[in-house]
């Protein structure tokens, strides 16, 4: 140690002086909008003393640390939750539907309620679509059971029968609907800290596609399920429209499972960009540890957003998977019969299918790499020649702790969701086509079966 005073000794002693009040102590504190050193109750608007307010240090060289804590949104009229925003017509429809009862409060943040209006609203659409399916089931099983044809005709019929199937969809959400809740108030605390750090709105540019999918996806849903019908089964709008709301189910989970991804994967390129841009003026190694913990709320989002819905999306990806399986067994069944009407239904129904699993697998395997592979480029890319040892260590600290927390969106430690699980599905379903078509080789046909049985006698 040195007898005389240098710069680090000045360094040190500046930094002994900095109010305590400043100095965060874990980087997961729930940010506040106001900067007064008060926090006010979401519920009930009173101000909480002594609450741990979100410190900036970071902010962009041209904005100064006053406009860097104004509130953007009070200010500019700006929208401060923008990722509810951009997703909210995708929510709206999931609660028509009864899927998604959340609340919106007066504060601004989400709430499940258990016994409010959007939860009644969904218990009693999900009691009447009940009762209709119940009596459309029952005309199935009496088709299934006066059904005296070839043993591939029997699996298409046990399809629609199947279809039903995704009215669970709305019990399993039901269940997860407090954790999906958590994941958008938790957005709300990331677009707070972004906001402090950048000193600007999070733009995602999301709400055209949102709605884009809020409108479409409903109309061809529609449309695939009346093609269906109209080719393989005697066409009765009465049982058709009931079809129509659970394959719009389906579908509108996973518009919500495309958005979600989509908002990680945009905030991820933000953020790296952002964090770039930061670099190129020299500053406090504190900036690198702000954007440490704004990653870290990042990966946790990752995380929660597949854990959030893991059965819902967990029985999603099975009942996909049985259908495909299903209406391709049927479509390669009639080779050799040659292809008629009846296979455009179930030509549909496995193209929709499959390109449904395809996007559910490869938007979260999208949004994983941008989150960690891609912010991992960003950090590797950077030069720590000028910078001093304290930004140096931050820098090798953000790389350890994107090695120690996994950004992979996992279905509740079921099987992490990606490209790899699609591979897997599509091998796992060609075993079982395999199978199916050797059993159908090795039962003979029944005109075959009563000449042979003639001859024999005969003979």
């Amino acid at each position: 140690m040195s007898l005389y005073f240098n710069s680090e000794t000045m360094r040190f002693e500046g930094s002994m002086r900095e109010p305590k009040r400043n100095r965060n102590v874990f980087l997961d504190v729930k940010p506040i909008p106001d900067d007064n050193g008060t926090n006010v109750h979401p519920a009930t608007g009173q101000i909480r003393r002594n609450a741990t307010v979100f410190n900036n240090r970071v902010g962009f060289p041209p904005v100064t640390p006053k406009e860097a804590f104004v509130n953007t949104a009070a200010t500019t009229g700006q929208t401060v939750n923008m990722v509810y925003e951009s997703s909210k017509p995708i929510y709206l429809v999931l609660r028509a539907i009864g899927v998604f009862p959340y609340t919106r409060l007066p504060s601004g943040e989400t709430a499940f309620v258990l016994a409010g209006p959007s939860m009644v609203y969904c218990v009693l659409f999900f009691l009447l679509l009940t009762v209709y399916i119940i009596f459309i089931l029952l005309n199935r099983i009496e088709i299934v059971r006066t059904l005296e044809g070839r043993f591939e005709e029997a699996v298409i019929a046990y399809l629609f029968i199947v279809n039903i199937l995704p009215l669970l969809i709305i019990p399993l959400m039901w269940y997860e609907t407090r954790k999906v809740v958590s994941v958008v108030n938790g957005w709300v605390d990331f677009e707070t800290v972004y906001r402090k750090t950048s000193g600007r709105a999070l733009e995602l540019k999301l709400r055209t596609k949102a709605q884009v999918v809020a409108i479409l996806l409903p109309i061809l849903c529609s449309l695939s399920v009346a093609i269906t019908h109209v080719t393989m089964v005697d066409f009765k709008l009465l049982q058709v429209i009931p079809y129509c709301v659970l394959d719009t189910i389906t579908y509108m989970m996973g518009g919500y499972w495309y958005l979600a991804c989509e908002t990680l994967s945009i905030t991820a390129k933000i953020l790296a960009e952002d964090f770039q841009r930061a670099l190129r003026h020299v500053g406090p190694a504190a900036k690198v540890s702000e954007y440490r913990s704004l990653w870290l709320r990042l990966s946790k989002l990752a995380r929660d957003t597949g854990f959030s819905t893991c059965y819902t999306f967990t029985f999603i990806c099975l009942y996909l998977f049985f259908i495909i399986t299903l209406s391709i067994y049927g479509l390669m069944s009639q080779i050799s019969d040659g292809f008629g009407v009846k296979d455009i239904g179930l030509a549909v129904t496995a193209f929709c299918s499959v390109g449904l699993l395809f996007y559910i697998c490869d938007e979260a395997h999208y949004a994983s790499f941008n989150v960690r592979t891609n912010f991992q480029k960003k950090l590797l890319m950077v030069e720590l020649s000028w910078m001093n040892t304290d930004a140096q260590t931050e820098i090798n600290m953000f790389l350890r702790a994107t090695e120690m927390n996994p950004s992979s969106i996992n279905l509740g430690g079921f099987f992490d969701v990606n490209r790899t699980l699609f591979k897997s599905l599509l091998a796992t379903m060609v075993t079982y086509l395999v199978v199916l078509l050797q059993f159908q080789i090795s039962i003979p046909d029944e005109p075959n079966a009563m000449l042979m049985h003639s001859n024999s006698s005969h003979s």
